[in-house]
């Protein structure tokens, strides 16, 4: 209790009262975690939410304290419990990483220091800046070039196309918008371009019919000619096409645009050239794909995920822009009250709000840059190499079987395939395929997602997953096989 002018003033803090019994606790949560982590692979993958527990989700805020250890007895026992499953060396769902036991570690540090990472003079905007460094050596980017620590793919993309969209629209997009421009400004990619292409350039203001998609070849590559076709045609329409989106894996196959024609497109066209590497740029650390992806360096924008093969914990993806005063001209603005300075807290040459959204950031930072430190970048290409690998195995188990049927080409780390029973035709193979997806969550053997290609279903097994094994995959395709037959048998 405080004296103030004479009167008693209680004042309260979020600190604990009893700082040994919180370390206690808190060294018991580590020791819970992981245990957790250890024995995953002893439980399911997946398991259905009882409606009793969705009900405990559902009661008012709490008005009174409850306490720390209350708190985390809740969590242990009604959170833990029902994970999404993707740290289980069976989940292969979407293409979610699986995270490490140091990068949990660390990001409890990062919460501990809690900085925000949108600029001024301290150490952890130092982290940062290294971590960006490290991602353009290890992807053989321009070290002048700038980047930025974002959520994911998706923010990554938005912050490349919004560059592209300040250098070329041709006139001073963020003083007068797009309504300003001469004519529709137009962006391009393949049918396979992920959604978050499509979501960015409606958030830009240029609206969905501006993204114009090429189709794709039998392996699910752009279509080069048809590209040029499609530029040459929006131009002589009065468009102004600004910008064309490379894959580097696409999110149904794992396909790898040919980036290097790419390149010279935009070149030859003045288009600005943009990668979308969610997960794809990173196979650039196994040697076998380091030519084949060699030409990102020559892309004005790289956008790219550490939270998935690289497998840090969530969230953690990165942009990296070529031109660095381009990649700050598109964003940079500095009110009086965010005032950089010559001395103190507010100086240093590090204010990451001048190259993105956010103004207030997590520091993201930390878990990548412990977790290249804990590793370091040779062991990440290793186990790259080993999914690919992993991918390569499950695709000849499929080719084996004489009741499953590989529905797309495996060029990286994705396997799409179907279960086949005979005398079927696609309509109802696509219904047994989804009811066996939806079994293999629900007995909790294993998280495959799903894809459709040429409009037929799939099962879709994207491994960004450090703790697979290759008996997950003999596993997996032992209860596809079962599975299948037993809803083949039953009309299923």
């Amino acid at each position: 209790m405080t004296v103030t002018q004479g009167h008693p003033v209680v004042e309260e803090t979020l600190d604990p009262e009893d700082w040994d019994e919180l370390r206690a606790l808190g060294h018991r949560m580590v020791d819970d975690l992981l245990d957790y982590l250890r024995t995953v692979r002893e439980r399911p993958v997946w398991r259905p939410i009882p409606p009793e527990l969705r009900a405990r989700f559902r009661v008012p805020v709490p008005r009174a304290p409850e306490g720390a250890e209350r708190a985390y007895q809740d969590f242990r026992d009604h959170v833990l419990p029902h994970p999404m499953g993707n740290i289980h060396p069976r989940f292969w769902g979407w293409v979610i990483g699986t995270g490490t036991p140091l990068g949990a570690l660390a990001e409890m540090l990062a919460a501990g220091m809690n900085p925000n990472m949108g600029g001024g003079d301290h150490v952890p905007n130092q982290v940062e800046a290294q971590v960006l460094d490290w991602c353009k050596e290890m992807l053989g980017y321009p070290l002048a070039a700038s980047g930025l620590l974002v959520s994911g793919g998706s923010m990554a993309n938005l912050v490349g196309l919004a560059v592209a969209r300040h250098a070329r629209a041709g006139f001073d997009v963020r003083q007068k918008g797009v309504r300003d421009a001469a004519g529709p400004l137009t962006v391009y990619g393949s049918v396979e371009t992920h959604s978050s292409v499509r979501k960015a350039v409606e958030l830009l203001g240029l609206g969905s019919e501006a993204l114009r998609l090429a189709p794709v070849t039998d392996e699910f590559e752009i279509d080069l000619a048809a590209l040029e076709r499609m530029i040459a045609e929006d131009r002589l329409a009065g468009c102004r096409p600004i910008c064309v989106v490379g894959n580097a894996g696409t999110v149904n196959t794992g396909a790898l645009d040919d980036l290097g024609a790419l390149a010279a497109l935009c070149e030859r066209e003045r288009l600005w050239f943009h990668v979308d590497g969610a997960f794809g740029a990173l196979a650039a650390l196994v040697p076998e794909y380091r030519r084949r992806l060699a030409p990102m360096a020559r892309a004005d924008s790289l956008a790219f995920d550490l939270h998935k093969w690289m497998y840090v914990p969530f969230e953690a993806g990165c942009t990296l822009v070529r031109d660095a005063e381009t990649h700050r001209r598109a964003f940079s603005l500095t009110p009086d009250y965010l005032a950089h300075a010559e001395r103190g807290l507010a100086a240093g040459d590090l204010w990451f709000t001048d190259y993105g959204v956010q103004l207030t950031r997590g520091f993201r930072a930390l878990k990548v840059w412990m977790s290249l430190k804990e590793h370091g970048l040779d062991k990440y290409g290793r186990l790259i190499g080993q999914n690919i690998e992993q991918a390569r195995y499950l695709a000849g188990l499929v080719r084996e079987a004489p009741d499953l049927e590989l529905m797309a080409p495996v060029p990286l780390n994705i396997v799409c395939f179907r279960y086949c029973a005979t005398g079927r035709g696609d309509a109802a193979l696509d219904g047994l395929n989804q009811e066996l997806l939806i079994q293999l969550h629900e007995q909790g053997i294993a998280v495959p997602s799903n894809a459709l290609l040429g409009g037929r279903f799939a099962l879709r097994v994207a491994i960004v997953n450090h703790r697979s094994r290759l008996d997950d995959f003999d596993l997996l395709v032992r209860e596809v096989r079962r599975i299948g037959a037993e809803l083949a048998a039953r009309g299923g």
